[in-house]
């Protein structure tokens, strides 16, 4: 038989990179005292414009960096988009606790930075969001047939998705606090066609 070849289209694009530096002692000591809700499965930060602090300045300048990144490389627009973050907070995960499956309304790209994380066993989950029309069990999983797929993550990972990419966190099994800072981006500018009727200025 001739070599075939597989050609993955339509993919779902996950950005992952790692912040190339430690966190500050003002930074750690805001993510360890923060005041926090509770959630469904665990707790986030009462300030959810996180990053808007003025000792997160350097902080969110590199996230944006990493955004810019994703939109020129994954997106590669016609026109220039500008873009910015509208919401962040902090999550926190303690041992048995869990994060629901859910996806971010009203944004465009979303992205999570882990502050602390075991990479033996957290994880983030990510659902797929298409139909399934044919249940046949696999002997092995891989891109092409799972519908849920997780990544390990560590201090200092950071991943970037589409928005409307379903998400959890497992319930955790070890007793260690995991955090992470969550944050929406939303962009403006022109984007579409007028002569296609898709033309809307944000």
């Amino acid at each position: 038989m001739n070599k075939a070849e597989i050609v993955p289209i339509f993919c779902t694009p996950i950005y992952i990179s790692h912040l190339d530096r430690a966190f500050s002692k003002k930074e750690n000591n805001i993510f360890l005292k923060e005041k926090t809700i509770k959630n469904i499965g665990n707790y986030f930060s009462n300030d959810t414009f996180i990053l808007n602090k003025s000792c997160f300045k350097q902080l969110k300048n590199e996230i944006l960096l990493h955004i810019d990144n994703y939109i020129n490389n994954i997106i590669c627009p016609l026109k220039k988009i500008n873009f910015y973050i509208t919401q962040s907070w902090l999550n926190y995960s303690r041992e048995t606790e869990f994060h629901h499956e859910h996806s971010h309304p009203n944004s465009f790209i979303s992205g999570v930075l882990y502050i602390k994380a075991n990479k033996e066993n957290d994880e983030i989950v990510f659902a797929s969001d298409k139909n399934k029309i044919w249940d046949i069990p696999p002997k092995q999983y891989n891109i092409f047939n799972s519908y849920y797929w997780k990544i390990p993550v560590e201090d200092y990972k950071l991943i970037l998705f589409p928005s409307s990419l379903k998400h959890s966190v497992s319930i955790k099994k070890e007793n260690n606090l995991r955090i992470s800072l969550a944050f929406n981006v939303l962009i403006k500018g022109e984007i579409g066609d007028k002569k296609s009727l898709t033309y809307v200025k944000l």
